[in-house]
C-alpha cells in the first residue's frame, strides 16, 4: 500500500485518505519556501502509518517548522492558537472584534442591546458606512464541537427580536453574524443562508473565512508566537492585548512581567514579522 493510500484519522475520529496538497498548502500559507515544504513533506510522509492522527502529522510538521525557522512555525499552529484564546469566548470575541476594526469598523464588545421582547447581551456590534453588524460569537475549545443547525436558528430569533424594536428608527441592525472557530454543519450553513445571516467560520466562507482574513491582514492573535510562554499570554488576554500588533503599542506589558531587554528584543521581533501580511 502507498503511503498516499494509508487513512489517518481526523479530530472527529472520521477515517479518511490523507491529502498531500492539503499538508503542502497549509506548510505554503506559513510562508515557508519551497525547498523547506518539500523536505517537511518527505520527512513526514516517510513517518506516516496507517490510522495515524491529524494531530500526530500536525505536531510532527510543527516541530521541522520550528526547527527551520520559527517563524513559521508561528504561522502553521495558527488555529491551535485560536483554541488557546480560551477557555472562555470572552478573549475570541475581542479577537472577532479586532479583526473587523482593523478591516474599518467601529466596534463594541459585550453590549446590552434593547430587543422588541427583551434585552440582549451582543457579543460584538461593528459599524461603518451604512453597516451595522450584531455578531455572536460561538467559541468552542475541540475542533470537533461543530456548529449545528441550533446555533443559527436561537441566534437569528434574537436578531430579529433587536430590529424589530429598531423598526421605526433610521439607524437600525442591517446585518446578523453567526461567527465561529470550528466549522458550521450542512444545516446550519442551509439555515443560516435562508435567514439572511452571515455565517463566518475557520473556512468558511471560501477565501474569506477567519484564517484568511487573518493572513491578509496579517492580524495574528498573541497566542500563535512561540516566545511567549502560556503565562504571560494569559497576563495580556486578560489585559485586552489579543493581536500580535497590539502588543507592538503596548510593549510596557512586557515590562511588567519582568522580561529582560534581551528576550524582549527577539519577542518584539518575531511579533513584528507575524505582523506583516502574507502576499
Amino acid at each position: 500500500m502507498g503511503k498516499e493510500n494509508l487513512q489517518i484519522i481526523k479530530s472527529s475520529g472520521e477515517k479518511v485518505h490523507f491529502s498531500l496538497p492539503k499538508l503542502k498548502a497549509s506548510l505554503r500559507r506559513s510562508g515557508a519556501d519551497e525547498a523547506t515544504v518539500n523536505t517537511i513533506i518527505d520527512k513526514v510522509r516517510d513517518e506516516w502509518y496507517q490510522d495515524i492522527t491529524t494531530n500526530e502529522i500536525y505536531n510532527r510538521a510543527y516541530a521541522l517548522l520550528k526547527k527551520s525557522k520559527p517563524i513559521y512555525a508561528s504561522k502553521y499552529k495558527l488555529k491551535k492558537a485560536i483554541f488557546e484564546l480560551g477557555p472562555t469566548g470572552f478573549p475570541f470575541e475581542r479577537f472577532i472584534s479586532a479583526l473587523l476594526k482593523y478591516s474599518g469598523y467601529e466596534t463594541l464588545v459585550g453590549q446590552i442591546v434593547q430587543g422588541n421582547c427583551v434585552e440582549h447581551e451582543v457579543d460584538v456590534i461593528a459599524k461603518m458606512n451604512d453597516e451595522y453588524i450584531i455578531a455572536e460569537c460561538k467559541f468552542r475549545s475541540d475542533s470537533s464541537n461543530v456548529c449545528n443547525v441550533k446555533v443559527p436558528l436561537y441566534i437569528h430569533s434574537r436578531y430579529k427580536d433587536i430590529v424589530d424594536h429598531f423598526s421605526n428608527q433610521d439607524e437600525a441592525p442591517n446585518q446578523g453574524w453567526v461567527v465561529t472557530n470550528t466549522r458550521f454543519t450542512k444545516d446550519a450553513l442551509e439555515y443560516g443562508r435562508c435567514a439572511g445571516l452571515y455565517m463566518l467560520s475557520w473556512s468558511y466562507p471560501r477565501d474569506n473565512g477567519i484564517k484568511d482574513r487573518i493572513d491578509r491582514l496579517g492580524l495574528y492573535p498573541l497566542t500563535v508566537s512561540t516566545l511567549l510562554t502560556a503565562r504571560e499570554k494569559q497576563f495580556l488576554l486578560s489585559r485586552d492585548v489579543v493581536l500580535c500588533r497590539q502588543l507592538l503599542s503596548n510593549t510596557f506589558f512586557l515590562d511588567h512581567l519582568g522580561v529582560s531587554n534581551s528576550r524582549k528584543t527577539k519577542i518584539l521581533n518575531e511579533i513584528k514579522m507575524l505582523c506583516q501580511p502574507i502576499q
